[in-house]
C-alpha cells in the first residue's frame, strides 16, 4: 500500500489443558512465537500477562510485562526470558498495540487489569477492537453507581465485564454451570457494546475465554488439542508456533465465546440466547445442551474486507487465494485503460502488500495470452487480439522501496524533498516515449505518496501514460472499526467528489459556501426514517459515473508537471465480493459462504455507529473540523 495506514492490533493466548511441566517453558515460548508472528499488527506498544494455577496466598496470582518503547515487543520478549518460570504457569495471555487513537503509553498497553480480592472477579483483558459509542457507555456505566477513572475504551470494556462478573460469576456451585455463567456475563457487558472487537481474557482463579464481535469485523482463531488451547488474530501465527495445517486452525465463530475451565474443558458458547453449546475435546467434537441465555444480538457476519486485501499475512492459504483472484479480475479494465499493443505495456507493482496479487494478474495474463496465441478458445481469440504477441508479456520490479529510509530534518520544504526520495526507480526496463507503465497497488486511501513520491519517480522513466490500478475498489467512506480512516477530507475519492459537485476544476481548494456544501448539507436532512440507517453520501455519489469519479481522482492525484499521462483504475465493488466469498465453515465439513465487510466502498456499515460516525465526519467536514469522527 502506497498510502500508510495504522491498523488492527493483535491479540495471542495460549492455555495449558494439562497440569503444567515441571521443566521448560512452553507457554512462554508459544506465547512469544505468536507475538513475533504478528508483529506487522503492532508497533506502539506491546504486553504480556502470565496466570499461575492455584496461586499460594500472599503472593500474586499473575505476572504482567507492558512497554511503549521504541522497542516494545523486544522489551516484552526479554521479560518473559529473564523471569522467573514456574511449572504452576498455565494460561499466557499477550498483545501488540497499533494506536489508531490514543497516546503511544504504556498505560494504553494491554493487557487491562482488574482487580479484586476475590480471584473469581480479577480480569485481565487484551484484545483488537474499537468501540464507535465509547461516550455513551461511559455515561451509562458511571450513573449507575460506578466511578470510572478513564475514557479509554479498553479500560471501559474491562470494568464493563468485571461488573457483569461480580453480578453473574464466581458464585455458582457447580463447574458444569460455571462456562455459562461466564458467557452470560460476556454477553451481558457486551450487549450495548456497537463496534468491532477479538478479546482474549482471564480471570484470576484459572477460567479463560475470547470472544469476536457478532458481525465477526475482527479476526480471530483458535487451535485446540489434547495439551493446548490457543487463540491469535492471524491463522498463520498459530500453524507456524505449533506446527499444525490450516484446517486443524478454525476461525472464532462471530458473537460466540471460547470458554476454557481450570481444568482444560473447553466450550463454545452462542451469545444469542442459543441454547446449543458446542464441547470440544481435541480433534473431536460433540454437541450436548446448555441453558445459558444471553443479551448479545447475533447478526450476520461481515468480516473486514481490509483485512483480506492488505492486513493480514498473505501465507494464510486463504487470503493469498483470494488476493490472487483479485489482481486476475482486475485485468481486462487495466488492458482497456492501457489501450496499447500489449508488447507496449510494462507491468509493475508497489512492494511490498500488492505483490500476491499482483501474481495473480500476471497469472491471468499469461492464461489469456496462451489461449489466445492457441487460438483454443473463440472468445480470447475474437476479443483479445491484442494479446497476441510474438514475446512474453513484460514485468518487473520498477519500484523499490527503501525500508531503511529515515528523515529527522526539521525543515519543512527540505523533509518533503527527503520524502519523495522513500521510493527509487529501476531504469532501463521502461522504454521512454513509447510504452506504457501499469502500477499495480493494494488500494488507494489518501492519494498523497502516490502523488507526492511515487507518480514524480515514475515520471522519471519517461512513459507515456502511467496506468494506476487499485485491487480494492475507492475508499469513499470513513472507517470506524479499528482502520485509522476516520477523516473524510483525506480520502481522495472524497475530494473527487466534492469537485465534481461544485463542477470540476477545483482542484483541492474549495470556496466557502460552494455548492458541494449546499449539496452535502441538504444531503444530511434528506433522512426518510427517524433512527434509521441513512447514508447521505449515497445518492451524491451515484450523480456520477465510475468513469467520472475515476477520472477525478487521476486529476488529483497527477502531480504538478508530469509528462506522462495519468490514468486510475478500480476493482469494482462485485469482483470483490465475487473474489472474497468468505468461508464460514467453522467446526463443519460443507463451506458456506457470508458477505465481505464492503462499508468503506459502499457505505453498508454493519452496525448503528457506523452511521453516527459517518455522519460526524460529514459535520467535521463541513465545519472545516478536521477533529476524528468517533
Amino acid at each position: 500500500m502506497s498510502d500508510e495506514l495504522k491498523h488492527e492490533c493483535a491479540v495471542a493466548m495460549v492455555v495449558l489443558r494439562k497440569p503444567p511441566l515441571a521443566t521448560g517453558d512452553f507457554g512462554g515460548t508459544k506465547l512469544s512465537l505468536l507475538l513475533e508472528k504478528q508483529h506487522n499488527r503492532g508497533q506502539d506498544g506491546a504486553g504480556t500477562a502470565i496466570l499461575s494455577d492455584h496461586p499460594s496466598p500472599g503472593s500474586p496470582p499473575y505476572q504482567l510485562f507492558k512497554s511503549a518503547s521504541d522497542t516494545p515487543l523486544v522489551d516484552v520478549l526479554k521479560a518473559i526470558t529473564k523471569r522467573n518460570a514456574s511449572y504452576k504457569e498455565r494460561i499466557f495471555l499477550g498483545h501488540l498495540r497499533y494506536a489508531t487513537f490514543g497516546k503511544n503509553d504504556v498505560a494504553f498497553c494491554h493487557p487491562f487489569v482488574h482487580e479484586s480480592s476475590d480471584l473469581a472477579h480479577t480480569l485481565l483483558l487484551a484484545g483488537n477492537f474499537n468501540l464507535t459509542n465509547t461516550a455513551e457507555l461511559f455515561e451509562d456505566y458511571s450513573t449507575h453507581g460506578s466511578f470510572p477513572t478513564s475514557k479509554a475504551d479498553g479500560y471501559l470494556i474491562t470494568e464493563l465485564i468485571s461488573k457483569e462478573l461480580a453480578k453473574n460469576y464466581g458464585h455458582v456451585e457447580h463447574v458444569d454451570h460455571a462456562e455459562c455463567e461466564l458467557a452470560a456475563a460476556l454477553g451481558a457487558a457486551l450487549a450495548n457494546a456497537d463496534g468491532a472487537w477479538t478479546l482474549c481474557g482471564m480471570t484470576g482463579d484459572g477460567w479463560a475465554f475470547a470472544t469476536r464481535d457478532p458481525h465477526g469485523i475482527r479476526p480471530g482463531f483458535y487451535y485446540v488439542d489434547e495439551n493446548v488451547v490457543v487463540v491469535a488474530s492471524e491463522r498463520p501465527a498459530i500453524q507456524a508456533a505449533f506446527d499444525v495445517p490450516p484446517e486443524a486452525v478454525k476461525e472464532l465463530p462471530p458473537g460466540e465465546a471460547l470458554v476454557i475451565s481450570p481444568e482444560g474443558e473447553v466450550e463454545v458458547h452462542d451469545l444469542n440466547h442459543v441454547e446449543q453449546v458446542e464441547h470440544v475435546d481435541g480433534d473431536a467434537s460433540d454437541l450436548h445442551v446448555s441453558t445459558c441465555s444471553t443479551r448479545l444480538k447475533k447478526t450476520l457476519a461481515r468480516p473486514c474486507s481490509f483485512e483480506r486485501i492488505y492486513f493480514s499475512r498473505a501465507n494464510d492459504a486463504d487470503i493469498h487465494r483470494e488476493r490472487k483472484a483479485l489482481g486476475a479480475a482486475l485485468l481486462p479494465q487495466i488492458l482497456e485503460a492501457a489501450d496499447s499493443p500489449l508488447e507496449d505495456i510494462f507491468f509493475s507493482y508497489i512492494p511490498n502488500s500488492a505483490r500476491i496479487a499482483f501474481h495473480g494478474l500476471l497469472e491471468e495474463l499469461f492464461k489469456r495470452c496462451i489461449l489466445t496465441q492457441s487460438c483454443r478458445e473463440a472468445e480470447y481469440a475474437e476479443n483479445d487480439l491484442r494479446l497476441c504477441v510474438k514475446n512474453n508479456p513484460r514485468f518487473g520490479e520498477v519500484i523499490v522501496k527503501d525500508a531503511k529510509f529515515r528523515t529527522f530534518i526539521a525543515d519543512a520544504a527540505a523533509r518533503r524533498e527527503f520524502y519523495k526520495h522513500v521510493y527509487d526507480v529501476t531504469y532501463g526496463l521502461v522504454r521512454p516515449g513509447r510504452d506504457t507503465l501499469v502500477v499495480f497497488d493494494d488500494s488507494i486511501v489518501r492519494g498523497n505518496t502516490m502523488k507526492n513520491a511515487i507518480l514524480p519517480m515514475l515520471d522519471r522513466l519517461g512513459p507515456k501514460r502511467i496506468v494506476i490500478a487499485s485491487s480494492a475498489p475507492p475508499i469513499r467512506y470513513p472507517d470506524c472499526y479499528g482502520i485509522d480512516m476516520s477523516t473524510l477530507g483525506e480520502l481522495v475519492a472524497f475530494r473527487a467528489l466534492v469537485n465534481l459537485l461544485d463542477g470540476g476544476g477545483l482542484g483541492t481548494s474549495r470556496p466557502t459556501g460552494s455548492n458541494s456544501d449546499a449539496e452535502l448539507r441538504a444531503a444530511m436532512v434528506g433522512r426518510v426514517v427517524p433512527n434509521a440507517p441513512h447514508n447521505p453520501l449515497a445518492a451524491l455519489y451515484a450523480r456520477f459515473t465510475d468513469a467520472e469519479h475515476c477520472r477525478e481522482i487521476a486529476r488529483l492525484l497527477t502531480p504538478p508537471g508530469i509528462k506522462a499521462e495519468v490514468v486510475v483504475v478500480y476493482q469494482t465493488v462485485e469482483n470483490l465480493h465475487r473474489c472474497l466469498a468468505h468461508p464460514t465453515n467453522h467446526n463443519t465439513t460443507t463451506p458456506q459462504y457470508h458477505p465481505i465487510g464492503d462499508w468503506y466502498f459502499t457505505g453498508d456499515y454493519p452496525t448503528p455507529g457506523g452511521y453516527k460516525v459517518l455522519h460526524k465526519a460529514i459535520s467535521n467536514y463541513l465545519e472545516r473540523n478536521t477533529d476524528r469522527s468517533y
